[in-house]
């Protein structure tokens, strides 16, 4: 299992390689039209708002599980696996659809 400071450093890695940027100090999060769209939590898991279909696509390969940050359970997202950890590339393209889902939502 890795350390929250190695997820940290593979999330930010993604979030370069799909050109997106990190906020937060000591909550690493995403944002874009006023919603989260990824989250680092306390405990050093990595949570991805998808949309249904996207939603779909990462469960058939990988397995959705809900996303829990500080207690709650986070609509929408997924927990992102230790196999999708090692794969840079395809966490970034899941970032990005994460980016997309959160954009086609009504500005808040």
């Amino acid at each position: 299992m890795k350390t929250r400071e190695e997820v940290l450093k593979i999330y930010e890695a993604a979030l370069a390689l799909a050109g997106l940027e990190r906020k937060g100090k000591s909550m690493p999060y995403t944002s874009a039209n006023g919603y989260m769209f990824s989250q680092l939590n306390k405990d050093g898991e990595l949570g991805i708002r998808l949309s249904k279909e996207a939603t779909a696509q990462f469960d058939a390969k990988y397995g959705a599980q809900p996303f829990i940050s500080y207690g709650a359970k986070m609509r929408e997202y997924v927990l992102v696996p230790p196999p999708l950890l090692k794969d840079r590339e395809a966490l970034a393209n899941f970032l990005k659809m994460g980016f997309d889902h959160v954009n086609s939502l009504p500005p808040k």
